[in-house]
């Protein structure tokens, strides 16, 4: 066979082009999974010293407090991980930001003063028992407090949260 030197099956050839494949791949899955981060402060940090061992979806998964993340992120370096001293304020405030805890109605702590907002909002029109019969979810309970307002309660945007909060804890779904 005549033709260029090394044309077929150069020693380093195919083993160059398989390498340069992998590391593509590689780079390539780890912006993928980089852009499935919220965007915010500390997503790229994140990105540069979490992706580099972890997938995406170990991060997004979790439900850490402030306190819990950084605990994390201290046993990831005591374990190897490269998190400089500016970085680590950052990427706490990602992580609690966008993968902290999310309350569940068990969870949820009918206050005094979400007590205060239920008897002005709901108890000047409803009587106890209808209120008590409900037994929704706390997206049940979003819904029946936006009808309400529609119709006419008067739940000022600032007492909202906490009036769906002390019906969800006192009313929760059965």
């Amino acid at each position: 066979m005549t033709g260029r030197p090394g044309a077929q099956g150069a020693p380093g050839a195919s083993g160059t082009l398989a390498a340069f494949a992998a590391v593509s791949l590689v780079l390539l899955s780890a912006t993928v999974v980089a852009q499935e981060l919220p965007a915010g402060p500390g997503r790229d940090i994140v990105a540069k010293r979490c992706l580099t061992c972890h997938e995406g979806d170990l991060i997004t998964q979790q439900r850490l407090s402030r306190g819990a993340w950084g605990r994390s992120v201290d046993k990831m370096v005591r374990w190897g991980a490269v998190v400089e001293n500016d970085e680590r304020d950052l990427m706490l405030g990602y992580l609690a930001g966008h993968f902290a805890p999310t309350p569940v109605a068990s969870h949820l702590v009918a206050t005094a003063k979400n007590e205060g907002i239920y008897k002005r909002a709901c108890m000047t029109c409803h009587e106890a028992d209808l209120i008590a019969s409900q037994r929704l979810t706390r997206a049940g309970w979003v819904r029946s407090v936006d009808k309400m307002i529609r119709w006419g309660a008067v739940v000022p945007e600032a007492d909202k949260e906490g009036l769906v909060d002390y019906l969800a804890a006192r009313y929760p779904a059965r």
